[in-house]
């Protein structure tokens, strides 16, 4: 089952942290910008490659924003494609950044697109529950054939996100949390070894007391966390995030690791090599040892 595929890695590399491949064509150092500026979308799969190669000993998982692609249109789509094939041939664990989430006739071929056998195809998909049911039960039944898995969008990172997701509810809860009992009951029955569901839930970083109040709400249910590093996150604020042992979530950290050679020198793929080895050391410093029981 593929969560417990990702628990295991995570354990074996004593690393809850996951690479985001958001990358950008302006990332790319001076000299790769200028030999690919007529082929940005190569440049951009070329500089993915050799992040994967520094990492694929280190971390767990890589994360593949679509948006970043979806400008450089076909060639960039392949990009994609391409990144998160190369990315699994390395071993690590894809999780495909696309947000989907519409109708359920809708849905099902974004099920098939993301969880399915084709291109785009990888292990785990972002996606928006704010359609209710209907739009996530295809999802679920591509998981389920295809063993794959979800996350769904819960309390994300962004400054405004309480504008709507911290309101409350007649019955006292706010909006987030309805969502996470929502992802909860998603989940049931598709628990693995490690009791965790096929269904996760985005979970940011920048919000320790939120973080903290849905992973005792939301025992079965896995987390991605992203806005660690340049959104301002840090180990301290998401350890709430963790059950007991370092389990029940990964960690994204985007532009840290990509654009680390800024700050590091040396070449990008050793620079992000370090500063993935670097997060690592202090997550690994607030969780301690990483223990999937």
């Amino acid at each position: 089952m593929i969560v417990d595929t990702l628990i295991e890695k995570i354990a074996e590399k004593q690393n809850p942290a996951c690479v985001g491949l958001d990358t950008s064509f302006s990332y790319l150092p001076e000299t790769m910008q200028r030999a690919y500026a007529e082929e940005k979308a190569a440049g951009v799969l070329e500089f993915n490659k050799n992040i994967i190669d520094a990492v694929c000993d280190a971390v767990p998982a890589v994360k593949v924003q679509i948006a970043y692609y979806e400008p450089l249109g076909a060639a960039g789509l392949s990009a994609f494609a391409a990144t998160c094939r190369y990315a699994k041939e390395r071993g690590l664990i894809v999780i495909a950044d696309a947000k989907r989430g519409d109708i359920g006739a809708t849905a099902a071929q974004y099920a098939e697109a993301f969880l399915g056998e084709g291109e785009l195809s990888a292990d785990f998909l972002t996606v928006n529950g704010y359609l209710g049911t209907d739009g996530i039960a295809p999802f679920m039944e591509a998981c389920k054939q295809n063993d794959r898995g979800i996350f769904v969008l819960v309390k994300t990172s962004n400054p405004s996100s309480g504008e709507l997701q911290d309101l409350k509810l007649a019955d006292g809860r706010t909006v987030y949390e309805r969502m996470g009992d929502m992802a909860e009951a998603w989940g049931d029955g598709s628990c693995g070894r490690y009791g965790y569901s096929r269904v996760g839930a985005v979970v940011g970083a920048t919000y320790p007391e939120e973080g903290r109040r849905l992973r005792a709400r939301l025992p079965r249910t896995f987390f991605l966390i992203p806005g660690y590093g340049a959104q301002g996150g840090n180990a301290a604020m998401l350890k709430g995030c963790f059950a007991a042992g370092g389990m029940g979530g990964i960690v994204n950290n985007s532009r840290g690791i990509l654009c680390a050679y800024q700050k590091r020198g040396g070449t990008y793929f050793e620079a992000a090599r370090a500063a993935a080895l670097s997060m690592r050391e202090e997550l690994l410093s607030v969780l301690g040892e990483i223990c999937a029981k």
